[in-house]
């Protein structure tokens, strides 16, 4: 029985997410489908990249995982079927695939679009779940779309860094304001090589040390931890981050027409000494 997850900016407000669901379920009701998120920030990549990666890893091999994110920002061609440690990948052909991956899929093929459709979101549902069902029924690849096509590219947002700093933007801020930095545990360590550090955001909010969890520094109280998909999360014990401090998410369509003072409220810096 195919696993099939779910990801969207769409919400939940309307009828939009049960209709996909009924359409995954019409072509193949075998699908067993299971929801990740649907309310992601429209059109914001980093974001969508960080949801999407951290929660694909965590599920069976060959799960496949459909990302509607940003479907139509230009007129569609095709979508995208990439295959990348042992999971499947389906999306927009809008740069977003490699964002999550964070580098080249193992494989990808295209699957055209019908240009006299009217391409809505429902139809592009529509040829997931034949191609999906295609594959999983042992069908050829190239009966299912063209390998090795050309597709979008975008960079992953990474963290700045240079010999004693290193910097990284907000790139997620939970349900409980929890604020996410594009900064993993990794990155971090191999930055610092044993240094001390200074973790500096909104211009002097200072933190000189990695808490293993919210416990450890009294209630109100501020604290860095590296959190379940190992990227740097800023939190207040029993408290709302982003609001108490006014931190927001990092947008890339905002920067251009953004003051030089806001960036302070979406970037984090590590100072090593």
């Amino acid at each position: 029985m195919p696993l099939v997850t779910l990801t969207s900016d769409i919400g939940h407000q309307d009828y939009l997410i049960g209709a996909i669901k009924g359409r995954l379920l019409r072509i193949n009701p075998q699908f067993q489908i299971v929801d990740i998120s649907h309310n992601l920030s429209p059109f914001n990549y980093p974001q969508a990249a960080y949801v999407s990666r951290s929660a694909i890893k965590n599920f069976p091999e060959f799960t496949h995982h459909i990302v509607l994110i940003n479907l139509f920002e230009s007129k569609p061609d095709q979508l995208l079927f990439a295959f990348h440690k042992d999971q499947y990948v389906l999306c927009a052909d809008n740069g977003l695939l490699e964002m999550i991956l964070e580098e080249k899929p193992e494989m990808v093929i295209g699957i055209p679009l019908d240009k006299t459709a009217i391409k809505n979101t429902l139809y592009c549902i529509d040829v997931a779940a034949k191609a999906i069902t295609q594959l999983v029924n042992g069908e050829p690849i190239q009966n299912i779309g063209l390998p090795d096509v050309s597709y979008i590219e975008k960079n992953p947002l990474k963290p700045l860094h240079g010999e004693g700093w290193i910097e990284g933007q907000i790139i997620f801020i939970d349900n409980f304001e929890n604020v996410v930095v594009n900064i993993t545990q990794e990155q971090f360590e191999q930055q610092r090589r044993g240094r001390r550090f200074k973790i500096v955001f909104k211009r002097d909010e200072v933190i000189e040390r990695i808490s293993g969890s919210y416990a450890d520094v009294p209630q109100g109280e501020k604290l860095v931890l590296f959190n379940s998909a190992g990227y740097m999360e800023i939190a207040i014990n029993k408290g709302n981050a982003a609001g108490l401090f006014g931190l927001r998410g990092y947008n890339e369509q905002q920067v251009s027409t953004m003051v030089q003072n806001r960036l302070f409220y979406q970037t984090v810096k590590v100072f090593f000494e």
